[in-house]
């Protein structure tokens, strides 16, 4: 009897111990597979999920939307704007051991602005030089003042790489990106896994508790729905606003919303326009097109009425949000006239790019719809996203139906897509004095005259139309309750410091 009693004694301590070193694993199901895991050159919304796992930025936001530090303790700018003190956060590493300091965050500011193709270029376009004032302080020497700049570094021009890593690895140091953030990189097979393991050095590591992170590319939203019921996943971002009653009547699951930051559009080819169709010569056909379509209505048929439907770079609740241009109402006669008037004979025929996603795809169906009846026939091409970001770059579509998951400040938003020498530029859209009301707005900083700039440029982006505004979504990240600690942030991105998983 005493030996089966030691036996069970000894079984039970064995099983605590394995309790106690089990390693945990948060598996995340994306709604697509990320470009590049570059912060420079990348451009995905998808992507800035991945990179809050494994690269702090020197700024970063809360739900209020309120700048906070990450791997910047404070900043400081200087009377005439043109100078910002930034003191960094002592006792950093890169994952690959080497210090973060002062040179290492001018080498990654001067990667962001230089490097050939990079994105961030724009973003820190104003920014002349950085000085290196001691160890742990930065200055940011600008050509003009640049009001958005702060908020910038809340993102992917904030985002601090490891100068030995990406001098070794050149334009392919999205293979094996090597940051300073709670999770360092450990494999990456293309349209199937990228993992992450905990970074034993992060300056933050306290509040780190889950051991590694395996994010998974699962186009179709409801085969991630049935991974995170079965188990197979632990939380899942972009749940069909159809399956809410669904989540939320699950007692293992839980949903985390916000309405975003960013839009949902319909960008059109006007300057690109290879076959030079009717959309891209007239804005009258252009805005034929716009009254064709009823934003409400699409918010009922396919959001059950969850989205926000918007005309506009930013939400209907955002302090810059131009309330002297309401949202348009449907107008099919309207819309015939203006045709007739551009002297185009329907059916107009348009070369409809469409990223593949079911909501995308619900959307485009009801448009297709809804243009039929103004006399354009809509041909939908659904597309890979990767694949349809490239084709835009090149000019190969006539509307292509785009996504932005937006920025804190209206800039981010509205430089990187309608100024005329903009890389996300993808209607090609040349408008000197819209150019200048985005350059002007960036020199102001206070808030009603910027906001006086803001409504310039929407007038000239609403006569137009180089991009029609359709709605801006609810943010929408279902998990499971053993999963603890989850806070869902307005610009739709997963933190993962303080999460626990049981």
């Amino acid at each position: 009897m005493k030996i089966l009693r030691l036996t069970a004694v000894a079984a039970l301590l064995l099983i605590s111990t394995a309790s106690a070193f089990a390693e945990t694993t948060l598996r995340i199901g994306l709604a697509e597979d990320p470009d590049i895991l570059d912060p420079t050159l990348a451009r995905t919304y998808v992507g800035r999920i991945v990179f809050a796992a494994f690269c702090d930025k020197l700024f970063d936001i809360d739900e209020h939307l309120n700048i906070v530090p990450q791997l910047a303790l404070s900043h400081e700018t200087s009377a005439d704007g043109k100078e910002v003190t930034i003191k960094l956060r002592p006792n950093v590493k890169f994952q690959d051991g080497e210090p973060f300091d002062a040179e290492a965050a001018k080498f990654s500011l001067e990667r962001h602005l230089n490097f050939p193709g990079s994105f961030r270029k724009p973003e820190l376009a104003s920014l002349d030089h950085v000085e290196v004032v001691d160890p742990l302080t930065i200055k940011l020497v600008l050509k003009a003042p640049f009001s958005p700049l702060i908020a910038q570094l809340t993102d992917r021009a904030g985002m601090m790489v490891s100068p030995k890593a990406a001098k070794a690895e050149g334009d392919k140091f999205g293979l094996h990106p090597v940051c300073a953030g709670p999770y360092k990189f450990v494999e990456r097979v293309q349209q199937d896994r990228i993992v992450f393991e905990k970074f034993a050095d992060y300056w933050n590591k306290d509040n780190v508790f889950i051991d590694k992170i395996v994010f998974l590319p699962i186009v179709d939203a409801t085969v991630r729905l049935a991974n995170l019921k079965s188990g197979g996943l632990d939380l899942i971002e972009r749940v069909l606003a159809t399956d809410i009653k669904d989540v939320r009547s699950d007692p293992n699951l839980k949903l985390s919303t916000a309405i975003e930051l960013g839009y949902q559009g319909i960008t059109l080819n006007i300057g690109h326009d290879k076959n030079k169709g009717p959309l891209s010569q007239s804005a009258k056909v252009r805005q034929a097109l716009d009254l064709s379509i009823d934003r409400a209505a699409i918010n009922q048929a396919i959001f059950n009425g969850e989205f926000k439907p918007g005309n506009q770079w930013i939400n209907p609740d955002h302090p810059y949000y131009q309330k002297a241009f309401p949202l348009p109402g449907r107008d099919i006669e309207k819309a015939k006239a203006l045709l007739k008037e551009a002297g185009v004979k329907p059916p107009v025929a348009v070369d409809f790019m469409v990223p593949k996603g079911d909501e995308t795809e619900a959307v485009a169906q009801v448009v297709q719809s809804m243009a039929a009846d103004a006399g354009f026939d809509m041909k939908i091409r659904v597309t890979e996203f990767a694949t349809s970001l490239k084709q835009a770059e090149a000019g190969d579509f006539q509307a292509y139906m785009l996504a932005w998951s937006g920025r804190i400040d209206p800039d981010g938003n509205s430089y990187v897509f309608l100024h005329s020498k903009a890389p996300q530029n993808y209607s090609a859209w040349n408008n000197p004095a819209a150019d200048k009301a985005l350059d002007d707005a960036r020199l102001e900083t206070d808030i009603a005259k910027r906001k006086a700039i803001y409504e310039k440029l929407t007038k000239l982006e609403m006569a137009e139309e180089p991009i029609l505004y359709l709605y801006h979504r609810r943010i929408l990240i279902a998990h499971t309750t053993k999963l603890e600690g989850y806070k869902q942030m307005p610009d739709g991105l997963v933190r993962v410091i303080g999460l626990k998983l049981k």
